[in-house]
């Protein structure tokens, strides 16, 4: 990956609303859930599939294609462990949106 990636204000999704964001090495997906922003690949783990279509429940999505529902606090389907989706924190500099692609966090394996 390429380090911090600059989102533009008008690139950003509205409440409750999701955006693509392309980069050199994929897509990533945001989204304005309750005014907290998630970013996570735009693949399932499972079939490779695009999310952006997903159902969206709150924190959840849902894989369109087979149904798999995914956390975005944690990437990770419920009762699934070692298995999720990628997610990429975020970080604000003076009012500006960053995706930081080189601390993306893999599936979440809890004990």
């Amino acid at each position: 990956m390429s380090g911090a990636l600059h989102i533009p204000r008008e690139r950003l999704p509205a409440p409750g609303g999701r955006s693509l964001i392309h980069h050199k090495n994929g897509i990533v997906l945001l989204f304005d859930v309750e005014g907290c922003l998630y970013a996570i690949d735009d693949r399932c783990p499972h079939a490779g599939a695009s999310l952006y279509s997903g159902r969206l429940d709150g924190r959840w999505l849902q894989c369109p294609a087979h149904g798999l529902k995914f956390n975005l606090d944690t990437g990770c389907p419920a009762g699934i462990k070692g298995f999720g989706v990628r997610r990429y924190p975020i970080e604000w500099r003076a009012d500006e949106c960053y995706l930081l692609l080189d601390e993306a966090i893999a599936e979440e394996v809890s004990a």
